[in-house]
């Protein structure tokens, strides 16, 4: 059996790995992403949609298929304002899982974050652990939420700050041992992969994999 999948956020750094993995996949005939701007790719397999994500229901009808994959998500530097970071990372991803229900989507696979808590005082972890919350009582028949600590690979614009942070945990990933494995940094590759592979199994209900699952599962 092929499959279509959704993608949004694939101009991220996950999400453009998990495109790369599903245009290459033999299990997957069509992937569908939502961009505010077109990607310079061309694929038979592949439609892209430049979509406003305020108006994200003009294109219910595209945001159906076997499986959604939600890799958006912004930073404090690119979206200072709280209001906008929080529908990038809240609103948008919410809305995308009740299109998919109701298009009889059977998968959702939603890129979270290390710490989410909605009871958290923190305004990041406390916002990712909210889209988590809301999206569990959306009704997808199999909700897969990924939660990666630091995560390390080529991304489009510099980051000085983020190189720093990752010759840091190349030191300390070792010390980080038992119960705090999961606080060692990974490779946006390795949660594509995790993403991906999981979407092949048909498994019914909420799946939480925190950063070594992931590495587990990939």
């Amino acid at each position: 059996m092929q499959y279509k999948a959704v993608i949004a956020g694939a101009s991220g750094l996950i999400g453009g790995l998990l495109l790369d993995i599903l245009l290459q996949s033999s299990e997957y005939d069509t992937v569908v992403i939502l961009v505010r701007n077109e990607l310079p790719i061309k694929n038979k397999k592949l439609t892209q949609l430049v979509v406003d994500f305020e108006c994200l229901q003009q294109h219910a009808g595209d945001i159906d298929g076997h499986a959604i994959f939600c890799c958006l998500g912004s930073t404090r530097k690119k979206t200072p304002d709280l209001a906008v970071y929080r529908k990038i990372d809240h609103d948008y991803p919410l809305l995308l899982a009740q299109l998919a229900v109701e298009n009889g989507v059977e998968q959702y696979h939603l890129v979270s974050a290390i710490g989410a808590n909605a009871g958290s005082a923190n305004f990041y972890t406390k916002m990712k652990g909210e889209t988590e919350d809301d999206i569990k009582t959306a009704g997808i028949r199999s909700l897969h939420i990924y939660r990666p600590s630091f995560l390390t690979g080529d991304r489009k614009e510099s980051r000085p700050g983020e190189r720093f942070f990752i010759r840091l945990m190349k030191i300390l990933d070792p010390l980080l041992i038992g119960g705090l494995k999961k606080y060692r940094s990974i490779s946006a590759g390795t949660v594509a992969m995790a993403m991906y592979k999981q979407s092949l199994l048909n498994k019914d209900g909420i799946f939480i994999y925190p950063s070594d699952k992931i590495k587990e599962l990939a």
